[in-house]
């Protein structure tokens, strides 16, 4: 996207007259700027942030635990947690989280 210099619009581009050349036009002012090569500019986008929903390390300090197999280590018991996380009429989610200590692999049921 190109802007125009005098007015900041956004530039369109059409065919010149009498010709296959193009150009970027102003639909606001006369601004007219010829395209002779090819334009192109890289602009890298920043990631945002991902936070965790479930609250992180602190949420999982007082939680309970049950034997329940992890997917990832086989392990048999884990902690878990029931969150709200659509409407109240839908029933809670349950999260887990490996009790081994070289896995802590987190999961949900359902």
């Amino acid at each position: 996207m190109e802007f125009c210099p005098t007015c900041a619009n956004l530039l369109l581009v059409e065919h010149a007259s009498m010709g296959r050349s193009l150009r970027f036009f102003c639909p606001t002012c006369p601004y007219v700027y010829p395209i002779d090569r090819q334009i192109s500019k890289k602009m890298p986008l920043a990631k945002k942030e991902v936070d965790d929903v479930l609250g992180g390390e602190e949420a999982w300090k007082n939680v309970d635990r049950t034997q329940v197999t992890c997917p990832r280590c086989t392990y048999g018991h884990a902690y878990f947690m029931q969150i709200q996380i659509r409407s109240a009429d839908e029933p809670m989610t349950t999260f887990y989280k490996c009790c081994s200590k070289n896995c802590s692999f987190q999961w949900r049921d359902g």
